[in-house]
């Protein structure tokens, strides 16, 4: 665990609310074509540092915010131009902390549209049914944090204790700096393989793992196996068994179509089955990251679409 990078997140998040600072993450091919248009590459507002992740003048920012960047080791330094290592993107008037763009560091926390969508799923599904007093949650692939985090704020009077999971350890640190910048305290931390990293058996699991073939084996991004599906299929299958009686599991992830067929539902629907485990599915966006279309791993795909699985186990 890095306290320093901790505090400084949460210091910078504090700071920036304080002055109503607001940013909404676009896709990285958006986020690229904005900073490349003339004007643009210098930053020149809080928005530009935080959100953009565009060079600036030292200048710009105070000597006690550019101390929290140095204590964290968020700042970079070249020449007489500055850079933050973290972007702060919101969600309902929150702030959550993540890697600087671009992310192409194996270990970058990524934040992004399928973040907004796969929030937007936990709002609905938690709307419709919220989870109980004192339930457990388990927000696998956590990542920065945020499905976590938004799971216990819909139903605050609950009381709801958050166990956040992610093999990646700067993850986990940046999942633990918005956890207390959005005040939710019933906190867990576990670093380690989905669930051979926790035990026991929880009310609600929530899932935004990586979907992707990447070749470059960065953690946020590659999801294993022929289409990039693996991870997902290994939350389906291991995370049934780690529910509690009526139990939840609310998985947001990508699937490559291929010749009209949805792989993935394909292979999950006879486990699921087989367990008793009720469930629904749906297409939340019927075509995303179009431009992977031209990689090898999706020659045979027609598009990858954002589904949605919410499984629920008997109560008896």
């Amino acid at each position: 665990m890095n306290n320093a990078l901790i505090d400084s997140l949460d210091s910078l998040g504090q700071w920036l609310a304080s002055r109503d600072y607001s940013f909404t993450t676009p896709t990285p091919a958006t986020h690229a074509r904005i900073n490349g248009r003339r004007g643009m590459e210098i930053a020149s507002s809080l928005r530009d540092i935080f959100g953009w992740s565009r060079p600036f003048s030292p200048e710009l920012l105070s000597g006690e915010v550019l101390g929290w960047l140095r204590d964290g080791d968020l700042l970079e330094i070249a020449e007489d131009r500055f850079r933050s290592r973290a972007r702060y993107s919101s969600v309902g008037g929150r702030l959550y902390a993540h890697s600087a763009f671009p992310t192409i560091d194996p270990d970058s926390i990524f934040f992004g549209p399928d973040t907004y969508r796969f929030i937007d799923l936990i709002r609905s599904e938690l709307g419709l049914l919220p989870v109980g007093t004192n339930a457990k949650i388990l927000d696998i692939c956590c990542g920065a944090g945020p499905g976590g985090i938004e799971a216990a704020l819909v139903s605050p009077a609950a009381a709801p204790s958050v166990t956040f999971a992610d093999i990646n350890p700067a993850a986990l640190d940046f999942a633990r700096a918005n956890a207390r910048l959005s005040g939710v305290s019933k906190t867990y931390f576990a670093e380690g393989d989905l669930f051979g990293a926790v035990s026991g058996e929880f009310d609600l699991i929530i899932a935004n793992p990586p979907y992707l073939v990447d070749a470059a084996n960065r953690i946020y991004r590659n999801g294993g196996g022929l289409l990039g599906t693996a991870l997902s299929e290994r939350i389906v299958g291991e995370g049934i068994s780690s529910l509690a009686p009526g139990g939840r599991l609310i998985l947001y992830t990508g699937v490559a179509i291929v010749d009209g067929v949805d792989l993935f539902l394909r292979n999950i629907k006879n486990p699921l089955d087989a367990e008793g485990v009720s469930f629904r599915y749906r297409e939340l966006d019927p075509d995303v990251f179009g431009e992977e279309l031209d990689t090898p791993a999706y020659e045979h795909a027609e598009r990858i679409a954002a589904v949605a699985l919410v499984a629920q186990r008997s109560s008896s």
